[in-house]
């Protein structure tokens, strides 16, 4: 395939690329390419999201949510990030989402929008389609693009890296410049070839980097290679320390960590000990099994690690009918009953699980990097929105809005895609095909590394004896990368072992404990303050 040009190049297809793809596709003379590494376009991190997204039900108001995401960030959330999502997001729910998409939420029997509560919300503000909420939502995003004739879906292509001068200038005199994005290098997996994708501007919208950990509930693509790239490239990184993890997971030996989403708890389920007593109230007296989720999950963690359980388990069964349960909650159902649990009647088993990453590429209101002409959106992005600890189902809001202002922003001021003959051409290194058992010892390891010794609970010791691990394991991958012929796995590896060094490194430098980033040495703060604190890195 020969090179492209277009006028935006979008990587990832979740919420927040579509809604930004969707918003530059009202110009029909702007062209937008939208890549994905996976075969099937709506295989996103977004299509994963089971809860629901917020939006606002009568007796909220913008003021009660940007107040309860600044708590749940646990004094570290952005209030203008805050405001505008909570100005801004009802209504391109409504305008993008139900009308221009045809998502249908769930209604109650007069028609009404079913409004759904999770942990560290103060009113019941969150639609859903069951518990497929971001299937429905990514599918009907995907069929709208579908339709617009000046965007271009390519599925199984990966990006490699970014297009950025002066690192890939021709011209040495380019040196003096700012650093500008000026596309992507990308992997056609069918062809194994690697082309140019130049483009006026670039989005980053490739989702979070959970499979860095043993356990997640992210799906495999989720590498962290949008941060990798950004990093790479010279984009500033903030707030990577801030690893969400999930309180509750499907934990049946030989199954994948199978989200239960916290709409199951917002609906009056509890967590149990295996013996059968509820415990989160010693942990949490307040907010008891809806606490903000760094809270559950770091409960779940001690009672597991104090008294040698393999997991505990989530009660939905006697809070609620079997009607209600296989209506509500289908997915859950049908996840369970495949390994033989039958959530109407039975206690389900859970543990925690690297969920959601609260930091990322930083980007200002408008989506956009420290480097020009680039921009990040989604779970790649820290719009400083989250914070240290993110408010349930705020992160599909946030695509739609950052997606859709970037877009907005990208159609008031155009840039032109650079000429290919200022641009170099991939240089192909090695020809032997990478063989897939080091690949996967190499990722083995490093899940391993970041799940015990940068996990839910952190220690100068631990994340020293990972920043030593990682450093050698990076050097031996970057050998490896540069011997052998391009394939998506040894792509992600690179970038995986990349991501979990940013991690590891801000962990380390940030000796206070809040929110989802957790020192075990360090005891927490007395007070949260509201400004941010200074231990950021650079790239």
């Amino acid at each position: 395939m020969d090179d492209v040009r277009t006028d935006t190049l979008i990587i990832g297809t979740g919420i927040a690329g579509a809604a930004a793809a969707l918003r530059l596709s009202d110009n029909p003379s702007h062209h937008v390419t939208i890549i994905t590494r996976a075969k099937n376009a709506a295989d996103t991190n977004s299509s994963w999201a089971q809860g629901g997204i917020v939006t606002r039900s009568l007796d909220d108001s913008p003021e009660l949510l940007v107040q309860d995401i600044l708590e749940a960030g646990a004094g570290l959330s952005s209030p203008k990030a805050a405001r505008i999502l909570a100005e801004e997001g009802p209504e391109l729910v409504r305008s993008v989402l139900m009308e221009r998409c045809g998502v249908r939420f769930d209604h109650d029997e007069r028609g009404e929008l079913v409004y759904g509560l999770e942990g560290a919300h103060s009113v019941r503000r969150i639609v859903h389609v069951g518990d497929k909420t971001g299937d429905a939502i990514v599918s009907g995003m995907l069929d709208a693009l579908r339709a617009r004739p000046n965007v271009t879906l390519l599925t199984h292509h990966t990006a490699v890296d970014l297009i950025t001068f002066p690192h890939h200038a021709l011209d040495p005199i380019a040196v003096y410049e700012p650093i500008i994005s000026h596309g992507a290098y990308v992997l056609n997996r069918q062809s194994s070839e690697v082309i140019r994708i130049l483009a006026g501007h670039t989005i980053l919208a490739t989702g979070g980097l959970g499979q860095i950990f043993r356990n997640t509930s992210n799906p495999r693509g989720a590498r962290g290679d949008g941060l990798a790239m950004a990093w790479r490239g010279g984009a500033r990184v903030v707030n990577a320390e801030y690893i969400q993890f999930h309180p509750t997971t499907l934990s049946v030996r030989g199954a994948p960590n199978l989200l239960i989403s916290e709409a199951v708890r917002g609906e009056g389920a509890v967590l149990l000990t295996p013996d059968g007593n509820p415990f989160m109230e010693r942990y949490s007296p307040e907010w008891k099994d809806l606490a903000p989720r760094d809270v559950v999950a770091r409960a779940i963690h001690m009672e597991m690690l104090e008294n040698g359980y393999e997991h505990v388990y989530l009660d939905i069964a006697s809070k609620r009918s079997p009607e209600f349960i296989r209506h509500r909650f289908p997915q859950l159902v049908e996840s369970c009953t495949q390994f033989g649990i039958d959530p109407t009647r039975d206690l389900i088993p859970v543990v925690p699980a690297a969920h959601y990453f609260c930091g990322g590429v930083l980007v200002d209101e408008w989506g956009r990097t420290s480097l020009t002409n680039l921009y990040a959106v989604g779970e790649v992005s820290c719009t400083g929105l989250h914070g240290a600890n993110r408010l349930a189902s705020t992160s599909l809001l946030e695509g739609l809005v950052w997606g859709d202002r970037a877009a907005r922003d990208i159609s008031a001021h155009p840039t032109e895609p650079i000429d290919n003959a200022r641009v170099p051409g991939w240089v192909y290194r090695g020809d032997a095909e990478p063989d897939p058992a080091l690949i996967e010892v190499d990722m083995t390891t490093i899940r391993n590394v970041m799940w015990h010794y940068v996990g839910l609970v952190r220690t100068a010791e631990r994340l020293a004896r990972a920043e030593r691990e990682l450093r050698h394991l990076w050097h031996e991958i970057e050998e490896f990368y540069r011997s052998q012929r391009l394939n998506d796995a040894l792509v992600g590896l690179r970038n995986a072992v990349q991501v979990a060094r940013v991690v590891t490194f801000a962990a380390q430098r940030n000796t206070v404990s809040r929110g989802s980033h957790y020192r075990a040495d360090f005891p927490p703060a007395e007070f949260r303050p509201t400004t941010m604190p200074t231990n950021r890195m650079r790239g």
